[in-house]
């Protein structure tokens, strides 16, 4: 995939989520979740793009590692949300959102077995 492709990709993943918890109940049990679930998301895009200038192959795994982990970390936040919000009509984005953290865990990791395997 294109990097700039996928950084759209990953910035696009940031300000959903940012736009999703702007929709969530505010109270100190959902803001724990909302603000780590802000960090690892915003996390994402800019560890991608701090990737995309590794100085060197070993610099650029290790970069997509930490992007594999806080992708797999927003999902895991969107699993906790999405289980305890009573908002059904949020439903529909906290699920596409997980999806899109999943489809994102898969391309990092793909990505990282090709850039080793080469």
């Amino acid at each position: 995939m294109d990097k700039f492709v996928m950084q759209r990709r990953t910035k696009k993943f940031a300000l959903d989520v940012w736009f999703l918890c702007s929709k969530l109940p505010h109270s100190r049990e959902f803001n724990g979740y909302v603000n780590q679930l802000i960090r690892s998301s915003s996390s994402v895009g800019a560890n991608y793009r701090a990737a995309t200038r590794a100085k060197s192959t070993a610099d650029f795994v290790n970069k997509l590692k930490i992007v594999e982990e806080e992708a797999d970390e927003s999902q895991y936040f969107l699993e906790l949300i999405q289980e305890v919000q009573k908002d059904m009509t949020l439903v529909e984005e906290i699920e596409r959102l997980r999806k899109e953290a999943d489809e994102l865990v898969a391309i990092l990791v793909s990505s990282i077995k090709s850039v080793k395997f080469n």
